[in-house]
């Protein structure tokens, strides 16, 4: 049977559009999918490496170390046209000078990233990115990644346990360590006027007595209390001074950054004193010193010991690989006309 090959004028164009339909969908960039519909593998591009420091990203670093699958870091420029997502950390920006690839097209479907983990008011201007990035990385928990400095995991049936024994070579009432002393900080008005009242043990560089990173947390674990003064009170804002040179300490932290119910949403109950809490400086000596003198409630501000340890982040392949974790839950459309998230 012979057909007939005759097409009319509609037919035609018919055809015609359906040919250059396939023949853009060839030149689309191709991904992987499971059957959920999620890609199987995420390639994380780093830019360039937070402070200059490399880390190792031989192998599958995000299976092997936090068990995330599907997750692949590289900080191999050539990648950049395979890359899902492009990271790219202010610190770097701001202080060294490192510049954006502007100058390359970017892939469809590709994402940039934003990542800052200090205060928005050290960041500087911002003006400049504006309407650059789809997303960001920060400790705020309206980030679209989140990555805290430190966090709290509760202790599985099995293993909770009261095993926490609280250091008993208490050699000072309040201690401090400082690297970054500026006068017109908060923080220094406060220590200075405290320190009038009772004396506080101060190290630090700013302070003429460096501790090295071995020696920091038996340094502090001599001492009742720590003050985990952030240099910037902003929301959110909950650094290593709390959960590592206190919590990991042992000693119980005096807190001064965000407000008081910022630090509830993410430290266990009855660990921490706030600032703010008090009247006056003078009444929180008195406090201190009378807790310091009773065994039995000063311990209880570590009962949390029984239920919950904690967990610091310090590794910036952590960081990469908690992009992963969410990654199927992060738009595809977004543009962020100002950064950061501070509020």
């Amino acid at each position: 049977m012979m057909v007939n090959l005759r097409l009319n004028k509609k037919n035609f164009l018919l055809v015609v559009g359906l040919g250059c339909v396939f023949v853009s969908l060839q030149k689309m960039p191709r991904f992987h999918l499971r059957g959920s519909g999620k890609k199987t593998t995420v390639t994380i591009l780093l830019w360039y490496w937070p402070y200059q420091i490399p880390y190792n990203l031989e192998g599958d670093t995000c299976l092997k170390n936090y068990n995330i699958s599907g997750c692949r870091l590289v900080d191999n420029r050539a990648s950049y046209s395979d890359a899902d997502i492009v990271v790219f950390h202010h610190h770097d920006l701001k202080i060294r000078g490192q510049t954006l690839p502007l100058h390359l097209p970017r892939p469809v479907r590709q994402r940039w990233l934003w990542v800052s983990l200090e205060a928005p008011q050290n960041n500087g201007n911002l003006n400049q990115y504006a309407r650059i990035f789809n997303l960001t990385m920060s400790y705020h928990p309206g980030a679209d990644v989140t990555v805290p400095y430190g966090e709290i995991k509760e202790k599985d049936g099995d293993t909770a346990t009261d095993d926490f024994v609280m250091p008993k070579n208490k050699t000072h009432l309040v201690c401090w360590v400082v690297t970054n002393y500026k006068n017109h900080h908060r923080r220094a008005s406060v220590y200075q006027q405290l320190n009038k009242i009772l004396p506080v043990q101060v190290y630090g560089r700013a302070m003429g007595k460096p501790v090295n990173q071995r020696a920091l947390l038996p340094t502090i674990s001599r001492c009742y209390f720590y003050l985990a003064f952030e240099n910037s009170e902003s929301p959110h804002y909950i650094t290593e001074k709390l959960w590592r040179n206190s919590f990991m300490a042992g000693t119980v932290p005096v807190v001064l950054g965000p407000p008081r119910s910022h630090y509830e949403a993410v430290a266990p109950p009855h660990s921490f004193i706030h600032v703010d809490d008090f009247d006056s400086l003078a009444n929180l000596a008195t406090f201190l010193k009378e807790l310091a003198g009773d065994t039995k409630r000063y311990r209880s501000y570590f009962s949390w010991h029984q239920n919950y340890t904690v967990k610091l982040y310090t590794d910036w392949r952590e960081r990469l690989c908690k992009i992963c974790q969410v990654y199927d839950k992060l738009p595809y459309h977004k543009i962020h006309h100002k950064l950061p998230i501070d509020d």
